[in-house]
Order: structure tokens, then C-alpha cells, then sequence
């Protein structure tokens, strides 16, 4: 089968929509952390555009997408794409250049790690993030993609279990790891006593937009051609968002509180996270239904970690996307149907077990690997050097004791 320039062209497109998630997310960050870490939440998430392209072109690449080892890694085939010719069409997408491909999945390795700074926002030493960041592409990233869309991967052709545009791959891997991170850093300085104040809502709304406007190419994208499936992705991710800012709002009014700014945009992003795995694979009616229930079981999950875990999650990673990931796989599982899309088997509301508990067993086997993996590369990174900034450079910003900038001259630090 030859290349098709009009489904190559989509797949570019949608390449380039999920390129400016990573820095709307920094936008997103940046506006909720406080003053003295903007330019550090930013900061984190452009790094990763360089360092995980790289790390793609190289090895990256191969290592998810070329052979197949135990179902949990490829190899070294594809290193610097030398395996792979101008007019080859993608093994994956049989009518899209092998070349879009690799951009469109590119796009990927670079929003799933830049999702796990969030958890750790105002603590963690720079050097020691960006080795992080490179040995968890390496340890989590690539094995689970593979496992899930490479060939042979043991969650996706082994086990059976569907995963559109990333539920596993991306949002569950990020949020556990995000969790298991904040963790091994600890709290922030006065965590329990101090009030953290957003500085900068028009950011989040900025992020929050950009997140909204690329993931129709997150999701749509994944259809890998220029069809009916893109355009149901593009529906479903649609209604879904939808469900999840209303809601958001409306527990903030019925507890008492006036709808906010900062509660919608987060409404908007659990909604967007909890369609994922699910957008090419369930009806339009279920995708209202994964949208108003995303908006409540992320808000009282944030509840539950922040308020009686008492744990320091500081931008809510785990909680949007761990917990909304988690709730997208397992509705996947409840309301799938071969009739949107052969890959999958009947959900559980059809009367069928076994993709449900395909679902079920993919979930808990990606939590296993980014707890283990991310454990795996705190260790590394100790070897190197502390996770974690003094109590000096905490109480300064990291703005200035990492980067010696500083999003507003004229503030004084004390904020």
C-alpha cells in the first residue's frame, strides 16, 4: 500500500497541534505555581522539547516502535530512522509516510514527561529533573508504548487492551510517576501552613486553550488517517471536554463556592484526559458520559490526595491525569464496541467481560512499571546528584536559584 498525501498531510497536522500542548502546558503551570517558580514551570517543560527529540531521532523511536523483545521493548534497528526511506509508508499506518509517523509519535515522548513536572513544581533541583526526565523516556516511555502500539507489546497485542491516544501511555505513566516523585522529594517548605496563591489566571486559561486546541490533534490524530474514525475522535474529545468544565463548576457551586476561572480550566483538562483512551472506541452518547463523571471523580480525588493524604502533588499531575486516565481506561472498557472500531470487543455494557478486564489488567500493570520505573530513576539521579533544592533556594524561587531570571523584575521574592 502507497503513501496517501491527503492522510500523511492530516497526521502532519496533527503533529503539529500536539507539538504546542507541551508549551501550553508550561503556560498552564506557569500560571498556577506561585511568582518565584514561573519561569521554573516553564522552564521545565521547554527543556524537554530539545532534550526528548533528541532522545527520539536517536533511539527513541526504535526502542517503542522497531522488533519486538518479550513484548516490553524493541531494539536498535531504526537508530537515527538509518532503517527508514523517504517513501516508506508507516508499518502502523499503512497510507502515512513512515517519516509522519515518527513526527506524530514524537510529539508524545514530549507532553507525557513534561505532565510529571507538575507534581514536583517548586522543589526539585533542575540538573536533576532533566536526568530524570531522560532516564524515564528510557525506563517507562518507550517500554510502555511499546507494550501498548508497538508490535507484539504485551498490553496491546498480548493482553488485548485498547488505548486510543494514550490513556496508559501517556496520562496514567505521567500522574503515577508524578505521584512517586513528589513523594521520594517530600514537601514543600510550610506545605501545611502556608497559602499558595495562582499567580497569573490569564496563564491558565492561555495553557488551558492551547492544551484544548492540540489535543484534537492528540486525539483525532490517532486514527492515523483522514477518516470517519479522525472525525469521531474529534467529536467525542469534544463533548467529553465539554462535560468535564461544566461539572467542575457546578461542585464548586453546589459546595458552596463561586465558579471559578482556575476550576473550569482544570474541569477542561480532566475531561480532556479521561477521553483519551477511549475517543476512537466509544459511542458519542458515552463520551458525554466519560466527560460529566471525569469532572467530579478528578475533583474529589484531588480532594482525597491533597486533603487526607496530606500529599504535596503541588499542580495536581496525579490527580488530573493519573486519576483521569485511570477513569478513561476503565470506562474504555465499560462502553467500547467494535461497531466504532474492530480493533476493540464488546464493553461491559454490552454484556462482555473481556475487554473490561483487559482494561482493568493494562491499568494496573502501567501503574506496576512507572511506580518501579520512577523509583528506578530516582536512584539514578542521586547517584549524580540531590533531587531536591536547599531550603535557601526554596524560599528564594527556583526562578532565580536555577535559572537567575525572573518572570517580573520588579517583584521582590517574598511571594
Amino acid at each position: 500500500m502507497g503513501i496517501d498525501t491527503g492522510d500523511t498531510a492530516f497526521v502532519l497536522i496533527c503533529a503539529a497541534l500536539v507539538f504546542i500542548m507541551t508549551p501550553g502546558l508550561g503556560f498552564f503551570y506557569g500560571g498556577l505555581g506561585r511568582r518565584k517558580n514561573c519561569v521554573n514551570n516553564i522552564m521545565a517543560c521547554v527543556f524537554i522539547l530539545g532534550l526528548c527529540m533528541i532522545m527520539w531521532v536517536l533511539f527513541g523511536y526504535s526502542l517503542a516502535f522497531t522488533g519486538n523483545h518479550f513484548g516490553i521493548i524493541g531494539g536498535f534497528g531504526d537508530f537515527l530512522l538509518l532503517g527508514i526511506g523517504l517513501e516508506d509508508p508507516s508499518p502502523y499506518a499503512g497510507t502515512v509516510s513512515s517519516y509522519a509517523f515518527v513526527g506524530f509519535q514524537m510529539m508524545f515522548a514530549l507532553i507525557t514527561p513534561a505532565i510529571i513536572t507538575g507534581a514536583v513544581s517548586g522543589r526539585m533541583k533542575f540538573g536533576a529533573l532533566f536526568i530524570f526526565i531522560a532516564a524515564w523516556s528510557i525506563i517507562v516511555y518507550y517500554p510502555l508504548a511499546h507494550m501498548v502500539w508497538g508490535e507484539g507489546g504485551l498490553l496491546g497485542a498480548g493482553l488485548g487492551a485498547v488505548d486510543f491516544a494514550g490513556g496508559n501511555v501517556v496520562h496514567i505513566s505521567s500522574g503515577v510517576s508524578g505521584l512517586v516523585l513528589c513523594l521520594a522529594l517530600g514537601k514543600r517548605f510550610g506545605y501545611e501552613t502556608t497559602s499558595y496563591r495562582l499567580h497569573n489566571l490569564p496563564f491558565v486559561a492561555l495553557g488551558a486553550g492551547l492544551l484544548w486546541f492540540g489535543w484534537y490533534g492528540f486525539n483525532a490524530g490517532s486514527a492515523l488517517a483522514a477518516n470517519g474514525l479522525a472525525a469521531h475522535a474529534f467529536l467525542t474529545t469534544s463533548f467529553a471536554t465539554a462535560g468535564g468544565l461544566l461539572t467542575w463548576l457546578f461542585i464548586d457551586v453546589i459546595r458552596g463556592r463561586k465558579p471559578s476561572l482556575v476550576s473550569g480550566c482544570t474541569g477542561i483538562v480532566a475531561g480532556l484526559v479521561a477521553i483519551t483512551p477511549a475517543a476512537g472506541f466509544v459511542p458519542i452518547y458515552a463520551s458525554v458520559i466519560i466527560g460529566f463523571t471525569a469532572g467530579p471523580v478528578c475533583y474529589f480525588g484531588i480532594l482525597f490526595v491533597k486533603k487526607k493524604l496530606k500529599i504535596d502533588d503541588a499542580l495536581d499531575a496525579f490527580g488530573c491525569h493519573g486519576i483521569g486516565g485511570m477513569w478513561g481506561g476503565i470506562m474504555t472498557g465499560v462502553f467500547a464496541t467494535p461497531a466504532i472500531n474492530s480493533v476493540c470487543t464488546d464493553g461491559l455494557i454490552y454484556g462482555a467481560f473481556r475487554q473490561f478486564g483487559a482494561q482493568l489488567a493494562s491499568i494496573l500493570i502501567t501503574i506496576v512499571v512507572a511506580t518501579v520505573g520512577t523509583l528506578i530513576c530516582v536512584g539514578i539521579v542521586r547517584v549524580f546528584t540531590p533531587l531536591r533544592v536547599g531550603k535557601r533556594e526554596e524560599l528564594i524561587g527556583l526562578d532565580v536559584s536555577q535559572h537567575g531570571e525572573n518572570a517580573y523584575p520588579s517583584f521582590n521574592g517574598l511571594d
